[in-house]
């Protein structure tokens, strides 16, 4: 009999770990070079870049130098032909902006969202991480920049729009949230000021079909938005050893398709994310945390969702924020990566520090309890970490490798060979039959650029 390991999330709290070998069998993939063009990078940037109908895979072109900041343009390239389009292009852009990048596709509808730097950039006012913006582009609409989350920066602030930059943006499963890690431009100012932290990184949502007015400023700095943003965790600049406060969230992404279930039977949206506590001994201990998300975004909470001149916009009512790992007391303390999700939200997948030092595969429930050890490998887990998006199985990068991990029995397949440029940025079709990345790649002793590949499953 399978185990439905997504019917029942309580499950989990009682598995114990299956072990297994630590180097998997070998059954590589024949790997198809998607894009062809050496004169420019094709960066997947770890995001969802297959088309709903899994036929194209959509990329920015940065430089590792220039960066977002540098790069005017987002591509998409057809899997079968190699056939590219150019989904946006800035007319004009320079080493400081105004920038795209970072892009990916809406799992439900053919549009894209990628971060999109101010218009009004100068060398003075340059790209920067409070100072950018999240912009749809339909498939059948190229160039006609659609702005998601509204701006304002000048006191009082508008209910619904943020005060600083999106970045790194998800969609939901139903394709009705966008998810992104935030810096904001006034806790900026305040530390500019002040000489304190204040600019912390956290996550916020937007919520699709609440338009958000703002009156657009001269300067470029305001403006609005066609969907409604809120913060969803609370982050602080000096977190009480010990405790469960935090001074960073990143490495964020949505919970299952829809959420995880609850005791109760119902789903609750949720994303889950690695938060920065200090421990005891005042040491930063990054662990795995989670936030509820209300299907009503517009309540305020504790305090002000639009927030002060000196305080960051608060949480709506009905977000609940929980610890899910304690490792300060580990030999080796400490998770990464991004926390990823299995497409029914019954495990969360992360990476930590064995007891040998070596980076592994853990997995815990969205309800917290044991984490679970899933590989055991004798060198460290690269990154990479993806979910199969309808089976127990995920894939990650070891040894420049390409790796399978099935779940349920612990087994792990070699899908790549080995390479001295290791694969970057995977990502599964929505049909679990085609896994893209990226390779760093020369041809006739030119520059080695970012390519695309696939493999078949």
């Amino acid at each position: 009999m399978k185990l439905n390991l997504e019917s029942k999330p309580i499950l989990l709290l009682f598995m114990t770990p299956i072990l297994f070998s630590a180097c998997g069998k070998d059954n590589y993939k024949m790997e198809k070079q998607i894009t062809q063009d050496f004169t420019y990078n094709h960066d997947l940037d770890n995001n969802d870049n297959f088309s709903p109908d899994d036929e194209w895979l959509v990329y920015d072109t940065r430089t590792e130098t220039g960066g977002i900041g540098a790069n005017g343009k987002i591509e998409k390239v057809h899997v079968e032909t190699g056939e590219k389009v150019v989904l946006y292009e800035l007319e004009q852009n320079r080493a400081y902006g105004p920038g795209v990048g970072a892009v990916s596709y809406s799992h439900t509808n053919n549009e894209v969202v990628f971060i999109h730097g101010l218009l009004n950039c100068t060398q003075d006012k340059p790209y920067e991480q409070w100072r950018r913006t999240g912009v749809i582009i339909k498939d059948d609409q190229p160039g006609q920049p659609i702005f998601m989350d509204a701006r304002d920066i000048s006191f009082p602030f508008t209910v619904g729009a943020l005060r600083g930059g999106t970045h790194r943006h998800e969609f939901s499963g139903d394709g009705k949230w966008i998810g992104y890690t935030y810096n904001d431009a006034i806790m900026k100012k305040l530390e500019d000021s002040t000489g304190l932290t204040h600019n912390l990184r956290t996550i916020g949502v937007s919520k699709k079909d609440h338009p958000v007015s703002v009156a657009e400023s001269q300067d470029g700095e305001n403006f609005s938005g066609e969907w409604f943003s809120a913060l969803v965790v609370k982050v602080v600049p000096n977190p009480v050893p010990g405790s469960d406060e935090i001074s960073r969230a990143a490495g964020d992404s949505w919970v299952g398709h829809s959420g995880y279930l609850k005791s109760d039977g119902a789903t609750q949206r949720a994303r889950a994310f690695i938060g920065s506590t200090i421990g005891k001994n005042g040491e930063q201990v990054d662990e795995v945390y989670i936030v509820d998300i209300p299907e009503d975004i517009t309540i305020p909470g504790e305090a002000a969702l639009e927030g002060t001149e000196t305080n960051l916009p608060a949480p709506p009512k009905g977000t609940s924020q929980r610890r899910l790992t304690h490792t300060a007391n580990n030999k080796y303390p400490g998770c990464e990566g991004i926390v990823r999700s299995s497409y029914g939200g019954s495990m969360l997948a992360y990476i930590a520090k064995d007891d040998h030092n070596i980076k592994q595969i853990f997995t815990i429930s969205p309800w917290g309890g044991e984490a679970i050890q899933r590989t055991f490998h004798d060198s460290d887990v690269q990154g990479g970490i993806r979910w199969h998006p309808k089976e127990h199985r995920l894939v990650y990068v070891w040894q420049n490798s390409l790796v399978g991990l099935k779940i349920e029995d612990g087994t792990s397949t070699i899908l790549t060979k080995p390479s001295q440029n290791p694969p970057k940025n995977p990502v599964w079709s929505h049909d679990g039959n085609k896994i893209a990345y990226n390779r760093i790649v020369s041809k006739d002793g030119n520059t080695p650029t970012m390519q695309i590949f696939v493999i078949e499953m």
